[in-house]
């Protein structure tokens, strides 16, 4: 069986998640992954339906995810960190929350679409790839992929 950890954290004490509304992840979304696109663009129709999680270090907004699930299938979207704080276990972080979740909740897989110059960091992560690659809007990406395994006693 895949071992379940969670991989290796380099947060500073400083640094909290919390779940945040939708559009509290537009900026970030949008100067991370998408600039030269309008703010009010990033929103997704979708959103209403997710979890969204934030990532603050010293009460500022440095990392984002959106979290969105069917039946036991959890798809993680628009995961982004600000430039100046990448390489510091920000988005380890965030991954490792959206996982948690994800089990807690009685998830059985976590999935993505990851851009293919973030496929490196979700290898890391114990993610592997599905032999999905596809193009969207210029950008390819692959979809990757984790089976998970809920708690045998889920809290109530």
């Amino acid at each position: 069986m895949e071992d379940q950890k969670p991989f290796p954290l380099n947060l500073s004490p400083l640094t909290s998640i919390e779940q945040i509304r939708p559009e509290h992840t537009w900026q970030l979304r949008r100067d991370v992954l998408y600039p030269g696109m309008m703010k009010h663009e990033m929103e997704m129709e979708e959103d209403a339906d997710g979890m969204h999680f934030g990532a603050f270090k010293d009460n500022k907004l440095v990392g984002v995810v959106s979290l969105f699930h069917t039946g036991t299938e959890y798809q993680f979207r628009k995961l982004a960190v600000a430039a100046e704080m990448q390489n510091m276990g920000i988005g380890n972080s965030l991954l490792n929350q959206i996982i948690k979740q994800a089990m807690e909740d009685g998830g059985t897989r976590i999935w993505c679409n990851a851009r293919i110059d973030a496929l490196g960091f979700y290898l890391k992560a114990g993610f592997v790839k599905t032999g999905e690659p596809f193009s969207k809007n210029g950008i390819d990406y692959e979809i990757m992929e984790k089976v998970i395994t809920p708690p045998l006693n889920p809290p109530i």
